[in-house]
């Protein structure tokens, strides 16, 4: 599974990647407490007739960890400089959660690197109870585990709704084992602080960004409310709205074949 992965200098940062396939980019930014495995499905079935660019963002699986710095102004800079060094703009931002956040005001502060915005299961106006209960969540991820299959039943607990082979991925891409026991590679302050982060609403990036945008939500998100998804649905009519029957927070990894469809669709809207 960790094949193909490598490091490159991002502004501050270094971030670990997965670049595959060729065509015009598609980079795939992950959730809070995620790493760039979630996107494992959705690269396959985009196959390599696209390139795509998974990353792990700061803070999270095989990327620098800084002491501070978990800021929305952070991770897009981060971004930024990725698709500059690269070299690789303008490309198609697709985005999970914390990663959906960053890809739209990417796309709103920089349109000549990004040609269109896949926005999955994070928008504005998220409750602030939603992001307490997130918050609690992190800290409580926080811990080690005695084995792999320790691991294994604890995310499947924590994510009931997510295939047997995305829970392995999410083993084998987001822990280390240190001595005896097991534990996450996400740092335990940076998720802290991107939690803290995420309480900056960016409802002003979403109603002024001027390239296409697709939000995609699942039926059952405890994240993104009904009120939250159709008020930013609201902000614009030529937004593309997409409800994910069946599905939770965790779109990519429940429905791959809806999102890669989406980003297919983005691919061809912008040409």
């Amino acid at each position: 599974m960790l094949n193909g992965l490598r490091h490159i200098r991002a502004g501050e940062v270094e971030l670990c990647l997965r670049d595959r396939g060729a065509g015009r980019a598609v980079v795939l930014l992950h959730g809070t407490t995620a790493n760039l495995g979630v996107w494992d499905a959705v690269v396959d079935r985009l196959g390599d007739g696209v390139r795509t660019v998974a990353v792990d963002q700061r803070g999270h699986g095989r990327s620098s960890k800084p002491a501070s710095g978990y800021g929305g102004a952070e991770y897009c800079g981060d971004v930024t400089a990725l698709i500059e060094a690269l070299g690789c703009g303008p490309v198609i931002l697709a985005g999970h959660s914390l990663g959906a956040r960053n890809s739209v005001v990417v796309g709103a502060q920089r349109p000549d690197l990004v040609a269109g915005v896949v926005a999955v299961d994070y928008t504005p106006f998220v409750e602030p109870e939603v992001l307490d209960e997130l918050e609690t969540r992190v800290r409580g991820g926080d811990r080690t585990f005695a084995s792999a299959g320790e691991i294994e039943e604890y995310l499947r607990a924590r994510y009931p709704l997510m295939p047997a082979d995305a829970v392995r991925r999410r083993v084998a891409y987001g822990y280390v084992r240190e001595g005896e026991a097991h534990r996450p590679l996400a740092d335990p302050g940076a998720m802290v602080g991107t939690v803290e982060g995420l309480r900056t609403d960016f409802d002003g990036a979403a109603r002024d960004i001027g390239v296409p945008v697709t939000l995609v939500r699942g039926e059952h998100s405890g994240i993104v409310s009904e009120r939250a998804f159709a008020a930013t649905a609201g902000l614009r009519p030529d937004f593309r709205a997409v409800t994910v029957p069946g599905a939770d927070h965790y779109v990519p990894e429940e429905a791959p074949d809806i999102v890669s469809d989406e980003i297919v669709r983005m691919l061809e809207q912008v040409g």
